[in-house]
């Protein structure tokens, strides 16, 4: 049977951090679906040992009232109970590990997924800083700056002049 993985969709210019927010959810999610499947079958776990103290002390009253004829008849069915018991224990423990694996397995996908997330982050951030260093290198950017900078200087001689004639308030 083949296990179909999901895939990830085309990385567009700002979608990879939304893609890897998404991959980080749905992993969160499927942890938290994990840890209540854990907690549930804990509390079947612990039903079961209950009921297993419960039935021994049925048992063992019930052997102080009979014979001992009885109380190898009783003795055979604590032994199957205690087999039984023992195999959903056996069960329990082996649904116990497998969880945490998958559980460790998640983490670890989430912590990759999170590595991921910063490391496209920081490529970003410096292809961002290339491309500004790039446009202010242009002869259009040197000119329109050198404009500006006229621009500002004669704003600020104009409010000089002008504040000569006007009084302040």
């Amino acid at each position: 049977m083949d296990v179909v993985k999901p895939k990830l969709a085309p990385l567009n210019e700002g979608g990879t951090t939304e893609l890897l927010n998404k991959e980080i959810l749905r992993l969160q999610e499927e942890n938290e679906k994990l840890k209540s499947r854990l907690k549930t079958l804990e509390i079947q776990a612990t039903a079961a040992l209950e009921e297993k103290a419960k039935l021994e002390s049925t048992l063992h009253g019930l052997q102080l009232e009979q014979g001992n004829q009885q109380d190898f008849i009783k003795a055979q069915d604590l032994s199957d109970l205690e087999s039984t018991v023992a195999a959903l224990k056996t069960e329990f423990q082996k649904t116990l590990s497998d969880k945490t694996e998958n559980q460790k397995s998640l983490e670890e996908s989430l912590a990759t997924a999170k590595h991921d997330l910063l490391r496209v982050q920081e490529q970003l951030s410096m292809a961002e800083k290339e491309l500004e260093k790039k446009f202010q290198q242009t002869a259009a950017y040197r000119n329109m700056k050198d404009i500006l900078t006229k621009k500002n200087d004669q704003i600020k001689e104009l409010r000089k002049r002008l504040a000569k004639y006007e009084p302040e308030d």
